[in-house]
C-alpha cells in the first residue's frame, strides 16, 4: 500500500510493491489513501492523439491548457474524503466502488505537466503499471494511453479549491506571480510538499520567508517545518530559532547597555520600553543575571571615579586638576543614575539580593562619599549627587523592610553599619542639599531604625546609639526615633534567656 501525498486515491492496475515517497508527514495535517492508476478503461483508439510534449518546450504552453478534454492523457478524479484516515490507519478505498456514488471532481490534464511534481511523475512512471496494460508497440504513435487517477483529499476547509490551484500551478511558467499574498502561500505550501512540486514549493518558502507573520501565521509555518528538506527550512527557522541557547541574554544585555548604560538619544523612554520588557520577560533567573552584571559594571565605575576624586594628583595646575575632578564627578553621577535604575528593576523583579549584599559590601566607597560630601566642589557642579545615594540606598533598604528581599541578619546589620554615616553626614548638611534630599534622610532614618529593629539586641544597642543625630530641637518631630529606643527598652528590661548548653 502506498502511503504520503496530499491526498490518495484509488484504481486498478497497481504493482502491490509500495510506492514510497521522500517526504514524511504527520497524521495532523493531512489523509492518505492509495493512489492508482487505471490504464485499461481510458484506452482510446478511435481519436489519434499528438505526441505530448516537455512542459518547458515552447510548444507546450501554446499546445496544452488545464482541464482540457480534447488533449488531456490523464483524467483526474478527485474526491473529498469526509473523514480524514490516520497515518497508522491508512485507508484504501476499493476501485470496484464506482466513482459516481461518490462526491468527486473530473480534472483534465497532462502528463508532461504533471510530471512538474515528482510524486505524480513517480505514479505515471512504468515501473507502477503493467506490463500488460500498455499499448502495442505498433499502436504506440497513433493511440496514446489514457490514465484515469483516483485521488482522495482531506476535508478541512478550501481542500478542493487550494488542490485545484496547485494543479493549475503545474501549467504556469510564473509561479511567483500566482502567489502573491502569504495566505495563498500558506494554503499551497502542504499541498505542493506532500506532491513534491518542488518548484511550487520553493516559490511559497520564498514568498514566506520575505513577509512578516502574525502568530498564528508563525504556529502554522512551525507545523510545515517537519515536512521541508534542511535546505528548504533553513530561512525559515533562522527567523524562529535561534542559533545558541543564549540568544535572549545577549539581546537583554544590549538593550540595558543602550538604555541604561549608555547615552540614548531618547534615554526616558528607551529605560521605560526595556523595563516593560524585563517585566514580560520569562525567565526571571536570566533577567537576574543580566541586571546582576550591568549593575557590577556601573559600581565598579562609581567605585573607581571617587577614589581618584578623593585622592587627585595635584601635578598639574589649579585649573586642570578641578577640570579632572569635575568629570571624576560626572563620572560618578552619571553612573550612580545607572546603578539606581538597575536596583529599582531589580526589586521590580524580585531579584536584587545580590545587588543588596554588594551594596554592603562598600566600606571604601562609604569613606570616600562621606569625604565628598564635606567638600563643596559637588555642591557647585552636581548638587543632585546626595540624593542619587541616599535613593539608591533607600530602595534597597525598603526592599528589606518590605520583604522583597530576604536578608539575613549579617546583611541587614553591615547595611545599616555602612551607610549610616553616609546619612548622618547628609543631614547635616542637609541645608546645602534641599528640600528633596532632606525628605530622602528622613524616610531613610526611618527604615534604618526599622532594620535596627530586627536585629539581635546587642547589635542594636551598638547601631541605636550612632543615631542620635537623628533627634531634633523639638522631640515631637522625631516619633520615629522616640519608638525605636522605647522598643529596644521594652526588650532589654526582659530577664535574660536561660543558657541552654548548661
Amino acid at each position: 500500500m502506498a502511503t504520503g501525498g496530499y491526498g490518495g486515491g484509488s484504481a486498478a492496475g497497481v504493482v502491490g510493491t509500495p510506492m514510497k515517497k521522500q517526504r514524511i508527514c504527520s497524521s495532523s495535517c493531512l489523509s492518505f489513501t492509495q493512489p492508482v492508476i487505471d490504464l485499461s478503461d481510458g484506452t482510446q483508439t478511435e481519436t489519434p492523439r499528438k505526441e505530448l510534449c516537455r512542459f518547458d518546450s515552447p510548444a507546450f504552453s501554446a499546445a496544452y491548457r488545464f482541464n482540457d478534454s480534447a488533449t488531456a492523457d490523464v483524467i483526474l478524479n478527485i474526491r473529498v474524503d469526509g473523514e480524514t484516515p490516520s497515518f497508522d490507519s491508512l485507508d484504501v478505498v476499493s476501485d470496484v466502488i464506482s466513482m459516481n456514488q461518490l462526491e468527486t471532481q473530473q480534472i483534465y490534464l497532462h502528463s508532461c505537466a504533471l510530471r512538474r511534481s515528482k510524486y505524480f511523475a513517480a505514479l505515471l512512471s512504468d515501473r507502477w503499471q503493467r506490463q500488460s496494460d500498455w499499448p502495442s508497440s505498433n499502436d504506440a504513435e497513433n493511440c496514446p494511453k489514457i490514465s484515469r487517477i483516483n485521488h482522495v483529499i482531506p476535508a478541512n476547509g478550501d481542500s478542493m479549491d487550494n488542490f485545484i490551484s496547485v494543479l493549475k500551478l503545474l501549467y504556469s511558467d510564473n509561479l511567483s506571480f500566482s502567489i502573491d499574498n502569504l495566505s495563498t502561500a500558506l494554503d499551497l505550501l502542504p499541498i505542493a510538499l506532500e506532491l513534491l512540486f518542488e518548484d511550487c514549493v520553493k516559490a511559497c518558502i520564498r514568498f514566506i520567508e520575505a513577509v512578516p507573520w502574525s502568530e498564528d501565521e508563525e504556529n502554522r509555518i512551525l507545523g510545515f517545518i517537519p515536512l521541508m528538506s534542511e535546505e528548504e527550512s533553513k530561512e525559515l527557522l533562522a527567523r524562529v530559532s535561534p542559533l545558541k541557547i543564549d540568544s535572549s541574554e545577549e539581546m537583554l544585555q544590549g538593550l540595558i547597555l543602550l538604555s541604561a548604560i549608555q547615552s540614548h538619544p531618547n534615554m526616558a523612554f528607551a529605560k521605560a520600553f526595556v523595563a516593560k520588557l524585563l517585566r514580560d520577560f520569562s525567565s526571571k533567573e536570566i533577567a537576574r543575571r543580566v541586571l546582576g552584571t550591568a549593575f557590577e559594571k556601573s559600581l565598579k565605575v562609581v567605585k573607581q571615579s571617587l577614589e581618584e576624586y578623593s585622592s587627585p594628583d595635584f601635578r598639574g595646575n589649579h585649573d586642570e586638576t578641578e577640570a579632572i575632578q569635575r568629570l571624576h564627578l560626572h563620572t560618578a553621577m552619571t553612573n550612580l543614575k545607572h546603578v539606581l535604575w538597575l536596583v529599582e528593576r531589580m526589586i521590580e523583579l524580585r531579584v536584587a539580593d545580590m545587588a543588596l549584599k554588594a551594596w554592603t559590601d562598600q566600606a571604601s566607597l562609604t569613606a570616600d562619599l562621606r569625604k565628598i560630601f564635606l567638600d563643596d566642589l559637588w555642591r557647585a557642579f552636581f548638587p543632585g549627587l546626595p540624593s542619587v545615594v541616599l535613593r539608591c540606598t533607600c530602595r534597597l533598604a525598603n526592599a528589606v523592610v518590605t520583604g522583597n528581599i530576604l536578608a539575613a541578619s549579617q546583611v541587614r546589620m553591615k547595611l545599616v553599619r555602612d551607610w549610616l554615616p553616609v546619612l548622618i553626614v547628609c543631614k547635616e548638611r542637609v541645608s546645602l542639599m534641599g528640600s528633596n534630599a532632606m525628605s530622602l534622610s528622613l524616610e531613610l532614618e526611618d527604615i534604618f531604625l526599622r532594620i535596627i529593629s530586627t536585629l539581635p539586641i546587642s547589635d542594636a544597642q551598638d547601631l541605636l546609639q550612632q543615631c542620635l543625630s537623628f533627634s531634633t530641637r523639638n522631640i515631637d518631630d522625631c516619633p520615629h526615633l522616640v519608638a525605636a529606643f522605647t522598643t529596644w527598652f521594652r526588650r532589654a528590661s526582659r530577664p535574660p534567656r536561660p543558657d541552654l548548653r548548661e
